[in-house]
């Protein structure tokens, strides 16, 4: 399962996403969508974490919590839709 992250600070690396993240198990892999023209941060990113129940437990604890300044949307993120 990947985890969706909205209205993260535009200042936030993946780093700082694992860290986040890792309170509540393995993360597997943390990525912060960057804008192409403009290279700087779009307020969101994807976090994937090894155990589902750690997903979980992370998605319950963080969702609207304070995370640099802004209170964050976390949930399960939707399937990526396949180019037609």
């Amino acid at each position: 399962m990947t985890i969706y992250i909205g209205n993260i600070p535009y200042t936030m690396k993946e780093q700082n996403l694992i860290d986040v993240f890792q309170e509540f198990g393995p993360v597997e892999s943390a990525k912060v969508i960057i804008d192409k023209k403009t290279k700087r941060s779009k307020g969101y990113g994807f976090v994937e974490m090894h155990n589902e129940a750690d997903e979980l437990t992370a998605i319950e604890a963080l969702n609207s919590q304070d995370l640099g300044g802004r209170k964050v949307k976390v949930s399960r993120a939707n399937p990526k839709k396949e180019a037609v």
